[in-house]
C-alpha cells in the first residue's frame, strides 16, 4: 500500500511499481529519483525512503547554499569594495573617450581579415600576423579580448605586408609605449610633422615619422 511522507520538502512514494507508477502520473515534480527494492517488506521500505529523504533534503540544502555563497563571491569579486572617487572616474572617462577616438580613426584588422587580404594561409590566418607582431614589424591594440592591427601598418604595394616604416618606429619606442600608447601617438596630431598625424604620412614621409619618434623618446628621456 502506497504511503507519503512529508520530510523536509520532499515528499516520498513508497509500493509497488504499479502503485507508485499511479501516483507518478500526478505528480508535478520536475525529476524523481527510483530506487528499486528487491526482497522488502512495506515497513523496510518505508523506514528506507524516509531516511533518503532526509539525506537527499540535506545534500539539496547544501548545495543551495554553495551556490548562494559563490554568487556573493562572485558579487564581491565584481564590485568595487569602496565607491569610485571623482578622480578615477574622469580618467575613466577620458580613457574611453581615447579609446573610442582611435577605433574611429583607422581601419583595425582581425589576424584572420590581415591574413585574408595577404593572402595568407586560411587553416591558420593568425600565425604570420601574430609573427610580425613579435617581430615589432607592426603593433596590435587589445580590445575585449581580440587583437587588432591598424590597417595603415599594411602596405598594399606588398600584398598588405607590414610597412617597412613601421619597424624602425617600433624599434625607436621599445617598451615605452603598448598597444594601445603607439596607436594614440600614431593618432595625435604632432609639432614634429608640422601637426599631421604620424599614422597619415606613414607612407609618404616614412623618414619624418621615424625622426618624429625618435624626437619623441629623446624628449621623455629628458623630461
Amino acid at each position: 500500500m502506497t504511503t507519503l511522507h512529508d520530510v523536509p520538502s520532499l515528499p516520498t512514494l513508497v509500493g509497488t511499481p504499479q502503485e507508485v507508477r499511479i501516483r507518478l502520473d500526478s505528480s508535478k515534480a520536475d525529476q524523481v529519483i527510483v530506487v528499486p527494492i528487491e526482497r522488502s517488506n512495506a515497513r523496510h521500505a518505508d523506514l528506507m525512503a524516509h531516511t533518503l529523504a532526509n539525506i537527499v533534503s540535506f545534500i539539496d540544502l547544501t548545495l543551495r547554499g554553495q551556490s548562494e555563497q559563490m554568487i556573493k563571491a562572485l558579487v564581491d569579486a565584481l564590485v568595487p569594495k569602496v565607491p569610485p572617487t571623482p578622480s578615477l572616474l574622469k580618467e575613466a572617462a577620458m580613457v574611453a573617450r581615447s579609446r573610442n577616438a582611435v577605433l574611429e580613426s583607422a581601419d583595425w584588422l582581425t589576424a584572420a581579415q590581415v591574413a585574408e587580404l595577404a593572402g595568407l594561409s586560411a587553416s591558420n590566418p593568425s600565425t604570420q600576423p601574430n609573427k610580425w607582431k613579435r617581430q615589432k614589424q607592426i603593433f596590435a591594440i587589445t580590445h575585449n579580448g581580440v587583437d587588432y592591427f591598424p590597417g595603415y601598418g599594411l602596405d598594399p604595394n606588398t600584398g598588405y605586408r607590414p610597412r617597412k616604416a613601421l619597424k624602425p618606429v617600433l624599434d625607436v619606442f621599445g617598451e615605452h609605449k603598448d598597444g594601445w600608447g603607439l596607436a594614440y601617438w600614431f593618432l595625435s596630431a604632432n609639432s614634429f610633422l608640422g601637426g599631421k598625424r604620424p599614422q597619415d604620412v606613414l607612407a609618404s614621409e616614412p623618414e619624418r615619422v621615424i625622426a618624429a619618434a625618435e624626437d619623441e623618446v629623446k624628449e621623455v628621456n629628458h623630461g
